[in-house]
């Protein structure tokens, strides 16, 4: 018996909530990489002499590499999407 007077144990997470537990947590990783991935290109392509604010041309630097990586992050979740589609789709048909 546990402490709340029931003798039965929790059940086990189904696979799918495991799934979406991982997928979840992979997510967040790869969202921290990509910020962490960013900065750094950033800071290396941008920034020349470090201080409390940008000046304009550093600025425009920023937004010209968040832009580029952006653009290229869409090309790649486009892929990921269709590659899951795909994948679902031959697991269902074959």
């Amino acid at each position: 018996m546990d402490s709340y007077g029931s003798s039965s144990s929790p059940s086990a997470p189904s696979s799918s909530e495991l799934m979406d537990q991982l997928k979840t947590q992979l997510a967040q990783a790869y969202a921290e990489e990509f910020l962490e991935t960013v900065r750094g290109k950033c800071f290396t392509k941008c920034i020349s002499k470090p201080g409390s604010s940008l000046s304009g041309s550093e600025s425009s630097c920023v937004s010209r590499v968040l832009d580029d990586w952006m653009s290229t992050c869409r090309g790649w979740f486009r892929f990921i999407t269709l590659f899951d589609i795909s994948v679902l789709y031959l697991k269902n048909h074959l």
